[in-house]
């Protein structure tokens, strides 16, 4: 799956529930306070189900999902054949 793909779908997911219409790809979601505990658990179920990723204990990391960028990155991992 493309970069620029996961960052479109990811972003909006993301700007559906916030009061953003543009996130900047390297912007932390977290350090902005646009995510809760709960909406973290809405974001790491949307990557397994829109990227068909399985997301184990140790994938849920901050680092993983802070970002645009970052989701794409996690997601471009998962996807590659190890």
């Amino acid at each position: 799956m493309e970069h620029q793909e996961v960052i479109s779908k990811s972003r909006n997911f993301i700007c559906q529930r916030i009061s953003e219409t543009e996130l900047d790809p390297g912007l932390d979601i977290f350090e902005c306070g646009y995510v809760n505990s709960l909406f973290a658990m809405e974001l790491v179920l949307f990557v397994e189900k829109e990227f068909g990723v399985v997301i184990e204990n140790e994938d849920l990391d901050l680092a993983n999902f802070k970002s645009l960028n970052a989701i794409s990155q996690f997601v471009g991992k998962k996807l590659t054949p190890a």
